[in-house]
């Protein structure tokens, strides 16, 4: 009876609803609804952070993470960089210039800048798409779920001025039982874990099961994303035979019976044409390039002030001193489960992020560091851009 009449905590900041996030993942376009994630993961993080005080929460470099994403989403970058590349003298633009001069030959009439627009938006375009496509997915996958998790645990949990099982169980009983990817065991320890440092009176034992937390949780998440980061790195092949099947169609028209012909009859006697060498050699170069500014892209990260890290690069930051030596069993049973330097940056970088183990080797360590780091909490967009986000139109400018 005593618990019911303790005053709950108010706070003055927006908390994100359940509502908000079933909204935002409706939104079809990925781009508008990639910045609205991203808005609203600040909106939870900011939130959240008024709660609990010190040091950030697994929203917090949601915010970031996701903001990074986006710059995949819109290709806008990546783009820039393929044409640019592709512009030199490299062996993809000498390709590409090559199957330009090949069509014709063959008897197409376009003009030579009309197949080179061809060429860039059936093989280039088409490859960032699907690799666009698959960020895009992720993202949102993420959200969905742990976006909406923490919208319901803060409807539940938020206010509470002191411990309150029922409402901690409330909570916990949404969450299914087992491992991921389909169970939410690490969701479970994570949210127990937050609940339980709100009330916690020793800073350092607070820090670590904040750590411990937002380890949590990105285990979760990074164990239900490997499908879409191993499909966005590992570009699928593009099937030559239909690109070229594609080309034919689209270049030569119904007359040109004896241009078709001859790739007919090449095709026929079991000599690969100059035509299908070209298209081969054209894919293989130009997945390389995309490979290399994709991975470049995913594995770069940049957050307030002025942090723009490689991902694949020893982080060089010291631990905060909260977290220098971990002494909660829970945290260091995680650390040794995740980290196999733990108490130490060694090895941090990671060589292929696509592996899993890499991966969170590396994010272990990234939340270790920056646990402490109030910079993390600005906003990710201009006054401006989020009035124009929250019209559900997309923000001119640099996002």
């Amino acid at each position: 009876m005593l618990e019911t009449m303790i005053n709950p905590i108010r706070l003055t900041r927006r908390i994100p609803t359940i509502a908000d996030v079933e909204r935002i993942s409706a939104v079809s376009d990925p781009v508008v609804r990639n910045l609205q994630i991203t808005h609203c993961y600040y909106e939870l993080s900011a939130a959240f952070g008024e709660r609990t005080g010190a040091g950030v929460n697994w929203c917090t470099f949601a915010t970031w993470a996701s903001k990074q994403a986006g710059q995949t989403i819109r290709q806008e970058d990546a783009l820039r960089e393929l044409e640019s590349r592709f512009r030199i003298q490299s062996e993809a633009g000498e390709t590409i210039r090559y199957l330009v001069d090949l069509l014709r030959q063959l008897g197409a009439k376009q003009h030579p800048d009309t197949l080179r627009k061809l060429i860039w938006e059936r093989v280039v375009v088409a490859t960032l798409n699907r690799t666009s496509e698959a960020v895009s997915r992720g993202n949102r996958k993420v959200f969905v779920e742990i976006g909406r998790e923490f919208a319901r645990f803060m409807a539940i949990c938020l206010a509470d001025s002191t411990y309150q099982s029922d409402h901690l169980e409330e909570f916990l009983r949404g969450l299914k039982p087992g491992n991921p990817p389909e169970g939410q065991h690490y969701l479970r320890q994570a949210f127990t874990a937050f609940y339980q440092s709100w009330f916690e009176q020793d800073p350092k034992l607070q820090a670590e099961l904040r750590l411990l937390a937002n380890l949590a949780i990105g285990f979760h998440e990074q164990t239900r994303l490997q499908p879409e980061i191993a499909e966005s790195l590992n570009l699928v092949p593009i099937d030559s035979s239909e690109l070229k099947k594609q080309l034919v169609d689209l270049i030569f028209p119904a007359d040109g019976w004896w241009a078709k012909s001859r790739l007919f009859f090449s095709n026929l006697f079991g000599q690969l044409s100059p035509l299908d060498q070209a298209i081969d050699q054209l894919i293989d170069r130009v997945q390389r390039q995309i490979r290399l500014v994709v991975t470049e892209q995913l594995m770069t990260m940049s957050f307030p002030p002025d942090v723009r890290l490689r991902l694949g690069q020893d982080l060089v930051i010291d631990f905060p001193a909260s977290l220098r030596v971990i002494t909660h069993p829970d945290l260091h049973e995680l650390l040794r489960q995740i980290d196999p330097t733990t108490d130490s940056l060694l090895k941090t970088g990671a060589t292929d992020w696509a592996d899993l183990s890499e991966r969170i080797h590396y994010i272990a360590d990234l939340f270790r560091c920056y646990h402490e780091s109030i910079a993390l909490f600005e906003p990710p967009f201009t006054p401006m851009q989020t009035a124009i986000l929250r019209a559900g139109k997309r923000p001119d400018g640099r996002l």
